[in-house]
């Protein structure tokens, strides 16, 4: 099973760790003018006590509501709590409602559920509250941040942090955890706030997910809604290294086993398999809400029943509802209607002394649900979707005897670890009503067989290692430098200062990505008038010596820059132009492989709507900018493998770029155009060429570079280049710089941004 390891012991570290959740691992009831703090349940509280120790850790979040505190004693809390470790965040009642009933629960639980109906499409004055919110808890933990420190950001109702977190502290180290499903591309999507929620993860270094299926859904809408590309499980934003993993939440399983072991546990057990000797033991342990299936987990049982009535007075099914958002009128609404439906299925089938669903509504202690643990015969959990699911965990860990049926949601988080279980698809309620009949009769042997690997995954895989792997991947993450921008490298100071100082300098620039953003269409990223006037500044300083290099056919580049006292070398360097010059081509054109190739570009185009070929004299090119972004991927990929077979006869090479497939003749390449540049340069320390671009391509050049030039990426990506410019907007900051200091050595020179 793949997923990320738990690495070295990384939880007792010198790094402060600040976790940021919607609650705080204590609630605060107010009790006139002074209050009382009750721990909160949940999983992770429990998972977060692996990061404790003094000084290690601080907790950021909502203590609950507050408001009817005074001021004393709302400042004595906050004093209180911090001592604990806690940091408050104070919302308004109103806040409450739009960030946390209206947004959170309103429209991102239900929709990231698969519950599309549920969702309010037109929630925009509670999704200004999930901002307004959001940038709240970011201005809060920004408040708390020391250098050095992590920052682990957890769940659905603070997708914004990360990127309003990152706007304050650029050089954090941030962390975010998905604790609930991320759905599929084409439920997400249905979401108008899907951009900023995706943008708003963007700010983090490290985003994790329970499953790999949820990270892959996750890497589809980058590509189809920001157009970036997941290479294995990273890409490049904004000058950093993003890393997406999966992290499956676990619990404490040594504490399970010790209590589920310990008589008390075994005593209480026995006392309720007493009650209905010969009766097997069916459990459903839930909180109450529409997602956790169990509507027809009821429904199963009145089908099992008529599969098979003899089973009648045979088990009984024990469902556990822990009461959930009981002010929401929803929730209140499914608790009416789970009434009903019990109270018909036992209607149905109930005699004098038994009765096939025994339902209760409200929360168990930890001693009666490990009583019940070790009691139950058959786990049932299927709910209809689930971010994990640790209820089926502890039950696993409970089982000291190796004993006991699993029948689990093959749609909840935990059924990708726990292969062993009985699968079922929730919403097949004959299939699950067949589950239940399997699991009531399946023998001994059997249920050891599937429960031993299950036990031995739950003990390895702990909440202490699901806290070891992220704090790891976060260490990593902290560890990796930023790819480089020019004000953020020191040595481009000292390459500005001889750029400056320059007798003669030599610009080598590429155009698309480098001088100009990417464009849809070729056609479509003219020069605008800024560049124009930039350009022409530059190739009227007595000190600057200026080439466009570009995969561009000549006449483009003669529309555009002909007027211009400037150097233009097209299609990567095939046909080059010196200054006052004619067209001269750098390698013998060949046409003969272009009947070959053309087909099967051909073929994949009509097959991808928005994609087209564009011919240039020494190359062919698919282009799939315009395309669906996953299938333009997808139909790119599957092209260059499909024209490997032509290459091996023919005097070409493939070449991918951005959201291009090229095939060009072999040996043409942007280096081939230095041998003149350099042969009109004076053999001088005072004169030396600098090449600027961003893709694979100006590669070639920066490689043919004399070791004393210099290359600057543009962008991020791995490359040969010393010194890195964020965008286009940062190369035309950085020629202006040149433009006013070059020639005049300037000893302090400042990078541009």
């Amino acid at each position: 099973m793949a997923r990320c390891a738990p690495g070295p012991d990384t939880t007792r570290l010198m790094a402060r760790y600040l976790i940021v959740s919607n609650r705080l691992p204590v609630t605060v009831v107010p009790a006139g003018e002074t209050y009382e703090l009750k721990p909160s349940a949940g999983g992770l509280a429990t998972a977060m006590a692996g990061l404790g120790g003094s000084g290690e850790m601080l907790w950021i979040g909502w203590p609950g509501d507050t408001t009817a505190l005074g001021a004393e004693a709302s400042t004595r809390l906050d004093a209180e709590l911090l001592d604990r470790g806690l940091a408050t965040v104070h919302l308004s009642i109103a806040d409450v409602e739009g960030f946390y009933e209206g947004f959170s629960n309103g429209v991102l639980w239900p929709l990231f559920h698969y519950m599309i109906d549920r969702v309010n499409m037109d929630a925009w004055r509670d999704w200004e509250a999930y901002e307004r919110v959001n940038r709240q808890f970011a201005e809060a933990v920004a408040a708390q941040w020391r250098e050095g420190d992590r920052i682990w950001v957890q769940d659905y109702q603070l997708m914004l942090v990360p990127a309003m977190l990152r706007a304050l502290l650029p050089h954090a180290c941030i962390g975010f955890f998905l604790h609930i499903p991320f759905p599929s591309l084409e439920v997400f999507r249905t979401l108008p706030w899907r951009k900023e929620v995706v943008e708003g993860l963007l700010g983090a270094d490290v985003i994790g997910f329970h499953t790999y299926g949820y990270q892959r859904h996750f890497a589809s809408s980058l590509l189809r809604m920001m157009g970036l590309d997941v290479a294995v499980d990273e890409f490049h934003w904004q000058g950093r290294t993003v890393r997406l993993g999966s992290f499956p939440i676990s619990i404490d399983t040594a504490d399970f086993i010790a209590r589920a072991s310990a008589p008390a546990a075994e005593e209480a057990a026995a006392k309720i398999i007493a009650r209905s000797p010969g009766v097997k033991l069916l459990l459903g342990v839930d909180r109450l809400d529409y997602s956790k299936g169990i509507p027809r987990r009821f429904l199963s049982v009145e089908r099992l029943l008529e599969i098979e009535p003899s089973l009648a007075g045979r088990f009984r099914l024990v469902q556990v509802a822990v009461p959930s958002r009981t002010a929401v009128e929803s929730y209140a609404e499914f608790r009416r209607r789970l009434d009903e439906l019990v109270g018909r299925i036992n209607g149905r089938f109930s005699t004098t002394d038994w009765a096939p669903i025994q339902y209760l509504y409200r929360g168990l202690s930890s001693e009666e649900l490990i009583a019940l643990y070790r009691a139950a015969d058959v786990m049932a959990v299927t709910p209809l979707r689930d971010g994990m699911n640790l209820v089926a965990k502890e039950y696993v860990a409970c089982r000291v005897n190796d004993d006991g049926v699993l029948v689990l949601s093959e749609l909840a988080g935990a059924a990708w670890e726990l292969g062993e279980a009985v699968q079922v698809n929730p919403y097949n309620v004959h299939e699950t009503a067949l589950a239940l009949r399997q699991a009531i009769h399946m023998p001994p042997a059997e249920q050891r067989t599937r429960m031993v690997p299950m036990r031995q995954r739950v003990r390895e895989w702990d909440v202490q290692a699901w806290v070891r792997s992220f704090a790891a991947a976060m260490e990593s993450a902290a560890a990796r430098p930023d790819e480089e921008t020019a004000e953020d490298n020191p040595p481009m100071i000292e390459d500005l200062t001889r750029m400056h100082a320059a007798r003669r300098l030599h610009l080598l620039l590429d155009y698309d990505g480098t001088l100009v953003p990417y464009a849809a269409r070729p056609e479509f990223a003219l020069p605008d008038a800024a560049l124009i006037e930039l350009l022409t500044a530059l190739a009227a300083h007595p000190a600057l010596s200026i080439h466009i290099v570009s995969g561009r056919p000549r006449p483009l580049l003669d529309e555009w820059f002909g007027h211009l006292p400037v150097g233009l070398h097209a299609e990567h360097g095939f046909w080059s132009r010196p200054m006052g010059s004619e067209w001269r081509a750098n390698a013998v054109i060949t046409h003969e492989w272009k009947g070959r190739i053309r087909p099967v570009m051909e073929s994949f185009a009509a097959r991808t709507p928005g994609a087209f070929i564009e011919e240039k004299d020494a190359a062919l090119c698919w282009h799939y900018r315009l395309a669906d972004p996953v299938l333009g991927q997808t139909q790119s990929r599957e092209l260059m493998l499909h024209l490997t077979s032509f290459l091996a006869n023919l005097p070409v090479e493939v070449m991918p770029g951005h959201r291009i497939v090229e095939v060009r003749q072999h040996g043409v390449n942007k280096g081939i155009v230095l041998p003149a540049i350099l042969a009109a340069i004076i053999a001088s320390p005072e004169e030396f060429v600098v090449a600027l671009g961003d893709d694979r391509t100006d590669e070639d050049l920066f490689a043919a570079l004399p070791e004393h030039c210099v290359a600057i990426k543009v962008g991020p990506g791995a490359t040969l280049a010393a010194h890195r410019l964020r965008d286009p907007e940062a190369v035309r900051a950085f020629l202006q710089d040149l433009l006013q200091n070059c020639g005049e050595g300037n000893p302090t020179p400042k990078s541009p941004r």
